[in-house]
């Protein structure tokens, strides 16, 4: 026979138990995001990049571009997003599913490898090397970077996708569960893919630019308030109000801004895309980067993620 307490003890334990299972599954998939990466076979962004790519080579051609990429965009981005939303069964089954899309979503391993490899380039003093590898993480031109150049890029490329390779998902889990993270996922990639402002793109990856922008808008400020907080917050918040209005992404700014500015460092400038100088504003305060700093810049990253995990499981015990 249950007693008084224990009978208030079940009507608790599941509201409890519902309320909890949004940030553990969150804890779990960046838990696993840590242990093992990403699949080193068979993962689902590799096909989805080259389904993308043979989509584009269809669709994008002469008139009514915008509407061409725009019907582009929403069928490789909604029936996946359905797909995962008709998929996830109520219990153990569904928080189960929600961990592993959310694992698959995330790359914050992969992210800490690629800046790693080139620390320890620049530490062994192999700048050619150096500047090959942060030539993966980065769309500009790499072979007549400096040392200074190169470490200063792999920190750009650190601090703007921990936000797209983190944050983001993290956040649009924490709103929509696991087709949360597919929806960010997959239109990050898109717009990493097609949002350029060349001849090719420029029309054509016109929905995929400001679908991201839109999606990434609060996660993006979000991340530069975390980077902020994880170190000189003061100055931090200082170049993110002040120094942003000219960079070209409303984005990528305020989280680049706000990490170099809390690392104390000068970053951004001058940058050469497709055979042209780009003449970019300085983000952050302080020296030029070094290769020791690549180091720090993870460790913004990986604070910022603890602290989001601890949010997000006070959030659901405040719930319980």
């Amino acid at each position: 026979m249950l007693t008084p307490l224990s009978s208030q003890f079940l009507v608790f334990s599941v509201p409890a138990a519902l309320s909890l299972s949004m940030p553990l599954a969150a804890i779990t998939g960046a838990a696993l995001d840590r242990l093992l990466g990403e699949p080193r076979r068979w993962h689902p962004l590799v096909g989805f990049g080259t389904l993308a790519s043979r989509l584009e080579a269809i669709l994008n051609a002469a008139g009514w571009r915008r509407l061409r990429g725009l019907l582009a965009w929403s069928l490789l981005v909604l029936p996946p997003v359905a797909l995962a939303v008709w998929a996830i069964p109520p219990g153990l089954p569904g928080w189960l599913i929600d961990t592993l899309l959310l694992y698959l979503a995330l790359g914050g391993r992969s992210l800490g490898e690629h800046a790693r490899r080139v620390a320890v380039d620049l530490g062994s003093g192999d700048l050619l090397a150096a500047r090959e590898h942060v030539g993966w993480m980065v769309s500009r031109q790499t072979e007549n970077l400096d040392a200074a150049a190169v470490a200063g890029a792999c920190i750009e490329s650190t601090l703007e996708n921990g936000n797209d390779a983190v944050f983001g998902a993290l956040f649009w889990f924490a709103l929509l569960g696991g087709p949360g993270a597919v929806l960010f996922r997959l239109a990050n990639t898109l717009d990493a893919m097609w949002g350029y402002r060349n001849e090719r793109f420029a029309d054509f990856g016109w929905a995929a630019a400001r679908a991201d922008d839109v999606l990434n808008y609060l996660p993006a400020r979000l991340t530069a308030l975390s980077y902020a907080l994880g170190g000189r917050t003061r100055t931090a918040l200082r170049c993110w109000r002040v120094q942003t209005a000219g960079w070209k992404s409303p984005n990528a700014g305020p989280v680049m801004a706000a990490g170099a500015g809390s690392l104390g460092l000068a970053l951004g400038g001058p940058a050469v895309y497709h055979g042209r100088i780009e003449q970019r504003p300085v983000l952050g305060e302080g020296r030029p980067a070094c290769g020791e700093d690549i180091a720090r810049a993870l460790n913004l990253v990986r604070g910022s993620l603890g602290g989001w995990l601890a949010i997000l499981f006070c959030w659901g015990l405040a719930r319980a």
